[in-house]
């Protein structure tokens, strides 16, 4: 997304408005030693190919010699928030430090008190819509759910979610995750809805059940998690994902097949994913230095390097710290100039509808 395009809710205007001015703290060194000390972190839920986890992992344990200890790369946000749950007062491997999760996940760990408040150096960069302002969660990146198309066995591109009913793509349509659990699959959904109904929030997540019912009724949908694997193998040849997962699938896979990337023309719904410390976390600080290492500059155009959109991407255009030929590997920006950032009280709403009738009005277990 380019700095010109205009969204329909603030937090696009406020990233907009971010201001232009890099926090001039740095990480203190106590932070940096006691960090080295307890000399671990446990991440969950970090895919290398999704958002360019697998450079930016790689780089932290460069610049601090840390060992990353990946849990369940394929979480999905309830996931790792269940991981929370489940390893309270544990301190060995299985307990999570930190916790990526959709946006609207952010909120309800800190309601059941999960997660540990932590302000980073550059938290006057992040847009206030998209951070607690205790510093319990604040936004990392964002990106549009587009269709991942193996275009080798799928003659006719889809331009539209209407057109992923049509009989032609028989056996051809998956989602990214477990729509019971997996942000990305809850905001798919979603996003269907949102296109069947013309933009009308409040009616997106029960039109998205039925959409995804009839999808399933016509043998189109396919109750497999789609990845870069299953469509160039034909398994799914359309993955409803986050756009930059597809982009970078279709860099992993080198034309073979060859993978067309599409932003649908209604519908189209942007995501931001969210950062937090457990409250139970074994290795707290070096929770914090990871923390402090993603906000950084090097860390948010990591994400942009994946084809995320880091959530000081303005800042950083603004600083002019973000290489040009890096801009011109984005989609252009017509593509996304309907794109919709639902609120947090959109997605709390929606949420429980999609999650728990997902199995009475669809019915189909996606594993």
């Amino acid at each position: 997304m380019k700095a010109a395009l205009k969204f329909t809710t603030s937090i696009s205007v406020l990233a907009l408005l971010a201001s232009a001015q890099l926090a001039s703290a740095q990480v203190p060194d106590a932070l940096v030693a006691a960090a080295k000390k307890e000399g671990q972190l446990s991440v969950i839920g970090l895919p290398h190919d999704w958002c360019g986890y697998g450079a930016i992992i790689d780089g932290f344990k460069a610049k601090y010699g840390l060992t990353m200890n990946e849990l369940n790369p394929d979480a999905g946000s309830g996931d790792e928030v269940e991981a929370i749950k489940a390893n309270k007062g544990n301190t060995g491997p299985q307990a999570p430090d930190v916790i990526d999760v959709g946006l609207s996940f952010g909120p309800t760990a800190k309601g059941e008190s999960l997660l540990m408040p932590y302000k980073v150096a550059t938290w006057s960069t992040i847009p206030a819509n998209a951070k607690d302002a205790d510093g319990a969660w604040y936004g990392d990146y964002y990106g549009v759910l587009g269709f991942e198309v193996n275009a080798d066995i799928v003659k006719k591109i889809p331009a539209d979610w209407s057109d992923l009913l049509s009989d032609e793509y028989k056996n051809s349509v998956a989602l990214a995750g477990d729509p019971r659990t997996s942000n990305q699959a809850i905001q798919a959904v979603y996003a269907a809805g949102l296109s069947a109904v013309k933009g009308d929030a409040t009616k997106a997540a029960d039109a998205g059940l039925k959409y995804f019912s009839q999808l399933s009724k016509s043998g189109n949908f396919v109750p497999v998690i789609g990845k870069a694997a299953s469509v160039a193998q034909g398994a799914t040849p359309i993955v409803v994902r986050w756009d930059y997962n597809a982009l970078a699938d279709r860099d992993t896979l080198k034309g073979n097949p060859e993978v067309k990337v599409v932003v649908p023309k209604t519908g189209v719904v942007a995501g931001v994913y969210a950062q937090a410390i457990s409250a139970y976390a074994p290795h707290p600080n070096a929770a914090k230095l990871w923390m402090e290492y993603l906000y950084s500059d090097e860390g948010q155009i990591g994400f942009l390097k994946g084809y995320c959109h880091p959530i000081r991407f303005q800042n950083l255009v603004d600083d002019k710290k973000v290489d040009a030929a890096l801009l011109a590997k984005l989609p252009p920006a017509e593509a996304y100039a309907t794109a919709v950032f639902p609120t947090l009280a959109e997605q709390d709403a929606a949420k429980p509808i999609i999650t728990k009738q997902w199995d009475s009005v669809v019915g189909s277990n996606v594993k």
